[in-house]
């Protein structure tokens, strides 16, 4: 039996969305932007969350009102993974705030979460998503290290395939 793949982001610039794509796209999942989910995109096997980080580390503003949604949804047991998109040189001091906010989130309604990634060589200096030297999801930085963004997606699925059985 496949597993149900989703994933949700919410995209200013179409960055995220790309991201998103791409990632659903190498999973065998759905992408969906969270202005559209619903409940139910929220109950899949392996769930995703992407967002960017703006201003002084807050969440992508589509994500603003999704937050409502993804405190309502009963993540108990389920297998989370998050990815973020931000400046580690503009915004070194709050460089993906936005996923750690959707990491706090998903854990406080009881989800797993998969996908950690290690935190070394990133330019940034300080954020609310690191944790012992691994980032609570996928990093990219479109903006300094464009180049690193296709290859890092491609081990990062991999990574997931591993840790969440698919």
């Amino acid at each position: 039996m496949s597993k149900i793949i989703t994933v949700i982001y919410g995209s200013s610039t179409g960055n995220t969305e790309h991201a998103a794509q791409l990632i659903a796209g190498k999973l065998g999942g759905r992408a969906v932007n969270i202005r559209n989910a619903s409940a139910a995109d929220f109950q899949a096997d392996l769930l995703i969350l992407g967002t960017s980080t703006w201003g002084c580390g807050e969440l992508q503003d589509d994500w603003m009102n999704g937050v409502a949604l993804l405190n309502s949804a009963d993540l108990s047991g389920r297998k989370v993974a998050l990815f973020g998109l931000g400046d580690a040189v503009g915004f070194g001091d709050t460089y993906l705030n936005a996923m750690g906010e959707l990491a706090e989130k998903v854990v406080t309604r009881g989800a797993e979460i998969v996908g950690r990634w290690p935190s070394e060589g990133y330019m940034h200096s300080l954020s609310t998503a690191e944790e012992g030297g691994y980032f609570t999801g996928l990093a990219l930085d479109g903006d300094n290290e464009p180049g690193e963004t296709s290859d890092r997606i491609d081990r990062w699925c991999e990574q997931l395939r591993r840790e969440a059985a698919l």
